[in-house]
């Protein structure tokens, strides 16, 4: 097995993340069929991953308010509802649903990721997301947003960092041997293994245990999508996998130097893997790619712009792509496919193969999604304590 696989993910967005994907002819996105079928197809192909998009308002154009276009999917399912769904359809992929922490109660995090865990067989992983929009806050009726800068970014990755640090002491909050069942003298559960969190942060304050006792894995994996200083450190403090969004081969160097940067100064010592971000669009000619972009963007009337670096190319072109990043250090990448399913099923019958034969797909023998990324599970902060 090499020392360093390349690690693979996939990014799950509706009908794909062209804009215009949808008049392709995909199927019904409110449907668990469809999502299993993208799933089952990720797992056929040795993906170690699949993200769900979520949001708590409609998707927009940009990142401001609501817009009045109806030519692009408005809509989804939840995504962490959807995950306990199609967990038990898989056998080996990890399950990552996006739930956003600017409105949810990090007790209901910790139980949803826990139970995903334990309905996977400890395949379960959390995007972390923050909410930055006022119509979304609007939803609540709890809170305002302010104007999205400098101030507003960071008070939202400061109370992203306390839930985190909340939803991972719930996890450890019921030691793994917590559950005893001796019927014999009727000790179903050793209280003295169940310990209350007690956080109290600026935003809010949690106090018990979960109720759901601590996950496969411990420590469900935590991905975290960054594209400035302030996410670098969220990501820093609280996750296991990092996604950035790197141009060109100066930003990757810049991105990765500044995230060393932060995690020397905040002392980690665990290891934190960087994964890029890319949009594909694949054909089997670089005609035939070009030529798919514009009418998707023609049909959409702009073209696609996204925070990811965007390749619309043949297989080989891609394999390459991600196989440059993967020599200049890079553990993993999260592929966001234009259209669903035609360019995940690209990548997974053409891409993949590639990477295969170039030998950056061997991965450790391991039933959890930590051990597949080759991450320990980690020790429970509680262990030892007397409640």
């Amino acid at each position: 097995m090499t020392t360093n696989p390349l690690h693979l993910g996939i990014a799950l967005d509706g009908a794909g993340w062209h804009p215009a994907a949808w008049r392709d002819g995909v199927g019904d996105l409110f449907a668990l069929p469809y999502w299993l079928g993208l799933v089952a197809t990720a797992e056929r192909g040795g993906i170690d991953l699949v993200t769900i998009e979520d949001a708590v308002g409609l998707q927009s154009s940009g990142f401001g308010g609501l817009d009045p276009r109806r030519d692009e999917v408005r809509g989804r399912l939840d995504a962490l509802v959807l995950a306990n769904a199609i967990a038990p359809h898989t056998s080996t992929i990890g399950i990552v649903p996006t739930v956003t922490v600017t409105h949810t109660e990090p007790f209901h995090v910790s139980t949803g990721i826990a139970t995903l865990d334990f309905v996977s067989g400890g395949r379960a992983g959390w995007r972390v997301q923050v909410s930055g929009r006022a119509h979304e806050a609007a939803h609540f009726g709890r809170r305002e947003v302010g104007p999205f800068g400098e101030q507003t970014i960071r008070e939202l990755f400061d109370e992203a960092r306390d839930v985190v640090e909340v939803v991972r002491r719930l996890w450890d909050s019921w030691q793994d041997d917590a559950v005893i069942r001796e019927a014999s003298t009727g000790r179903y559960l050793d209280a003295d293994r169940v310990h209350n969190v007690e956080f109290s942060g600026r935003g809010f304050s949690v106090h018990g245990a979960s109720i759901t006792p601590r996950p496969p894995q411990g420590q469900p994996l935590v991905f975290a999508l960054a594209h400035q200083t302030v996410p670098f450190e969220l990501a820093v403090s609280s996750a296991d996998v990092v996604g950035i969004t790197p141009h060109t081969d100066e930003q990757l160097e810049e991105i990765v130097a500044e995230i060393a940067s932060i995690a020397e100064t905040a002392g980690r010592d665990t290891p934190l893997e960087v994964w890029t971000e890319i949009v594909v669009l694949i054909e089997d000619s670089p005609d035939a790619a070009a030529a798919a972009l514009a009418r998707l963007d023609g049909l959409h009337g702009d073209p696609l712009v996204s925070d990811a670096l965007v390749l619309a190319g043949t297989p080989a072109a891609v394999a390459q792509q991600l196989l440059h990043w993967h020599r200049r250090g890079v553990q993993g990448v999260r592929v966001r496919p234009a259209r669903l399913p035609r360019d995940l099923d690209a990548f997974v019958g053409g891409v993949v193969p590639l990477l295969r034969s170039a030998g950056v797909l061997e991965r450790p023998a391991a039933t959890t999604l930590r051990g597949r990324l080759g991450l320990g599970r980690p020790a429970n902060r509680f262990e030892g304590a007397i409640s």
